[in-house]
């Protein structure tokens, strides 16, 4: 047991670099100024081509979900829904030890998305100044080109903006997707350290040796 706790530390641990690396990439993107320390960031709408014109560093915020998601006046119980969600998340990964490293390492990437963007929502407005606590936006700024699309109305010349927490998340998504069959239930979790009799199991009958009375074979 002693052995799978220190791994599970490890799935932790890599969550939190994960979001550290977040954090620092959107940091790099707006900009900041703290204890004297000065990073002017990209100006707003600003595109910096890396790989041509296929993959960009352009710089927006939106104040929904991952990739640009609208949520409108309901921002604050996204803000509270993603506090919760990843308390949760974090909970399940603890629980899980027992569980294949595949669905494990989705659990992290979740987990690390998810409070990525949740830093972003909680914190940014108010350490900016430009929303109040709980309704900041998310900073976006990978931007990958697709073939032009039209559809039912929608123009897309480019996959939406997105981030790396977002990227955490969908991988996680498609890692516990692919090994979906050996996601442990909630009840596998949390029974986990309970020894349990098989349900044809018959329990022994130790009346006798509660009265001091020995029974002949």
């Amino acid at each position: 047991m002693d052995n799978e706790n220190k791994v599970t530390k490890w799935y932790f641990f890599a969550a939190i670099m994960l979001v550290v690396f977040d954090q620092a990439t959107k940091l790099a993107v707006k900009g900041f100024d703290i204890f004297g320390f000065k990073h002017d960031g990209m100006y707003y709408g600003q595109s910096i081509p890396v790989i041509g014109d296929f993959l960009q560093w352009t710089y927006i915020e939106n104040p929904g979900m991952a990739f640009g998601i609208e949520f409108g006046w309901a921002k604050i119980f996204l803000s509270l829904f993603s506090i919760v969600a990843s308390i949760a998340l974090a909970v399940y990964l603890y629980k899980i030890t027992f569980a294949s490293h595949s669905v494990r390492v989705g659990i992290t990437l979740i987990l690390a998305g998810a409070v990525g963007n949740l830093i972003d929502r909680v914190f940014y407005g108010a350490l900016y100044g430009t929303q109040p606590l709980f309704y900041g936006h998310v900073v976006d700024f990978v931007q990958v080109d697709i073939p032009d699309i039209n559809f039912l109305g929608l123009h897309y010349t480019h996959f939406p903006v997105f981030n790396v927490a977002d990227s955490c998340v969908t991988c996680g998504f498609i890692t516990l997707l692919i090994f979906h069959s050996k996601i442990p239930s909630l009840k596998e979790a949390f029974r986990q350290g309970k020894q349990e009799l098989p349900d044809n199991a018959i329990e022994p009958d130790l009346s006798a040796e509660h009265n001091g009375n020995q029974q002949l074979p």
